[in-house]
């Protein structure tokens, strides 16, 4: 970890400074429907309320008998609190991003997406490090998700836009799910993680292919739409992973050594 988070540090710096190029905010799928402008690209975010509701619905619901099948400390709970949370948030913030794509509405719409990527790299370290670190690390992960934003944002009001930072906290928080996978987990289901980081990776290909794959399904869909599915899939994943997940260690779980 300390490897990892030292060359992608290193890295960050010696880029040279990464403005937003104004071209990011042109869509290939801009057509407009029921009175909805970016009809595609807005709509597409509906999932992510959809598994945001769903994921906060299910923890808050759950009795303490349930709370203690699935989390070794009931702590540990709070970490995915926030994540479903902020995919809730993340639904509102790319919509109103979407109808009208700027750089001042883009703020919107990753503020929501670090919330989630921070929370679950805290999570990850709870479970498959240290629960202390975890717990301590996560309102530090959290203000520097979000200070990556802002200071992308103040730079490009500067003039001199530089989205380094923040590049440098989404590659990490990848990085970090990659290796959590290679990490001895308390629980089982552990492989949802590899299926989250596939859909996200999957995101991330329809996100930068989003003129060609609108043009090759003759205009039926863009890849930007295609990415909010992706991605929302992958959020999925998490609950399901939370939802069928027991301790691996059977005097926490009451479940046999197989289920790992």
């Amino acid at each position: 970890m300390g490897v990892i988070t030292a060359i992608v540090g290193l890295v960050a710096c010696l880029l040279p400074r990464i403005p937003q190029p104004q071209s990011y905010h042109m869509f290939a799928d801009q057509r407009g429907a029921l009175g909805i402008l970016n009809f595609g690209d807005v709509v597409s975010n509906v999932p992510f309320a959809i598994v945001g509701v769903w994921g906060l619905v299910f923890l808050l619901r759950l009795r303490p008998e349930e709370i203690s099948q699935r989390f070794v400390d009931a702590r540990e709970r709070w970490f995915y609190l926030i994540i479903f949370f902020g995919m809730l948030l993340t639904a509102f913030g790319s919509s109103y991003y979407h109808l009208q794509p700027d750089n001042a509405r883009l703020v919107w719409d990753r503020l929501p997406m670090t919330i989630v990527f921070m929370s679950f790299v805290a999570a990850l370290i709870a479970e498959r490090i240290s629960l202390r670190a975890g717990l301590w690390l996560l309102p530090v992960l959290l203000v520097v998700g979000v200070g990556s934003v802002v200071q992308w944002y103040v730079s490009e009001l500067h003039g001199a836009g530089d989205l380094r930072f923040y590049a440098t906290v989404q590659a990490y928080s990848v990085l970090f799910l990659l290796l959590a996978l290679l990490l001895p987990p308390r629980y089982t289901f552990g492989w949802c993680l590899a299926v989250v980081a596939g859909f996200y990776a999957l995101a991330k290909v329809l996100e930068t292919f989003d003129r060609a794959i609108f043009g090759f399904l003759g205009h039926a869909v863009s890849g930007h739409t295609l990415k909010h599915l992706a991605a929302a899939y992958a959020g999925y994943w998490i609950l399901v992973m939370v939802q069928r997940r027991r301790s691996v260690s059977p005097e926490h779980s009451g479940v046999s050594k197989s289920w790992s």
